[in-house]
């Protein structure tokens, strides 16, 4: 199994970005092929040290990073990459993190 794991600064209108996320960005994203599962964070993201500046995680699942490439490959992916440009513009904020992982 491999993970798309992407991390939301907190926005300035949170409101505004929830919206756009839930109504638009999920139902685009989930309609990308090979996805196998999609999970969002829910409620605020604590550190153990206090508050933190981040609003959202998203997780993608899919098979293996090869199909990470080729969701994101297709018109699908292209949809979804772009409109996450219009919501969260500010690339230095957002954070992707792609991974294989393994059970232990």
């Amino acid at each position: 199994m491999a993970r798309m794991v992407v991390i939301y600064p907190t926005p300035d209108n949170v409101e505004a970005f929830d919206q756009h996320y839930f109504e638009i960005h999920v139902p685009l994203a989930k309609k990308i092929p090979g996805l196998r599962k999609y999970e969002v964070s829910d409620g605020p993201i604590a550190r153990p040290v206090g508050t933190s500046k981040i609003h959202r995680i998203g997780t993608l699942h899919f098979d293996d990073l090869a199909a990470i490439n080729k969701a994101f490959a297709s018109p699908e992916g292209q949809a979804a990459a772009a409109d996450r440009r219009l919501f969260a513009p500010d690339d230095s904020g957002v954070e992707m993190f792609l991974f294989d992982d393994r059970e232990v």
